[in-house]
């Protein structure tokens, strides 16, 4: 899957460090699924990618059929507190937010769909 996404960001003159932040929110997301959507059984996870526009946007769809989540709706981790006192989870999702320019999330036949995007340049 990284490679998948990897490979056409290349193709699409992606700069090495937009390439590596969009590859780990990727990472980031596809992890909880497989974590978290289908307990205790396995499921399918799905992912498109679109690279368009001037200048050129990339936009990536996960989607699953798991257990309806929006992690969007998880409150933001107090980042100025120690690990200890803000106990666990949250991070990852923060992250991508953080470093994504949009991410959105939707609820559609009966899939969870999550979807990020970030100029890319060109």
């Amino acid at each position: 899957m990284l490679a998948f996404i990897t490979d056409e960001l290349e193709s699409a003159g992606c700069a090495e460090e937009i390439k590596m932040q969009i590859s780990v929110a990727v990472e980031e997301i596809f992890v909880n699924i497989f974590s978290y959507a289908y307990p205790p059984k396995e499921g399918n996870a799905t992912i498109r990618i679109d690279i368009g526009g001037t200048p050129a946007v990339a936009q990536i769809e996960m989607m699953d059929q798991g257990v309806p989540y929006d992690p969007l709706q998880r409150q933001d981790p107090d980042i100025t507190l120690s690990a200890e006192e803000r106990g666990i989870g949250g991070l990852g999702i923060f992250m991508v937010k953080q470093t994504m320019d949009e991410v959105t999330y939707r609820y559609e036949d009966n899939s969870n769909i999550l979807t990020i995007q970030k100029a890319i340049g060109r």
